[in-house]
């Protein structure tokens, strides 16, 4: 599971056998977890986040969007997307 990036207590990342699935990330922080598809931007799903805490991870993933998704392509290549 290739870590992308730490911000605080956010852990971003995705699991190399998603690959098939278009290009995402997961973000957990202790024992929650959400899954943030990258292009388009959204979120794809999200257990146990506040509404808001989900609002600032969005703005973290948007912020390091570009970047997730070049190692999303450097592992995965864009045949995913």
């Amino acid at each position: 599971m290739p870590t992308i990036l730490r911000s605080g207590p956010y852990r971003v990342y995705f699991v190399s056998h998603d690959c098939r699935e278009p290009a995402h990330v997961h973000v957990d922080r202790d024992m929650l977890t959400a899954k943030f598809w990258l292009q388009p931007l959204r979120l794809a799903s999200a257990i146990g986040f506040s509404n808001h805490e989900l609002r600032d991870i969005e703005r973290l993933v948007s912020d390091n969007r570009q970047r997730c998704l070049e190692v999303w392509h450097e592992h995965c290549g864009r045949a995913s997307d």
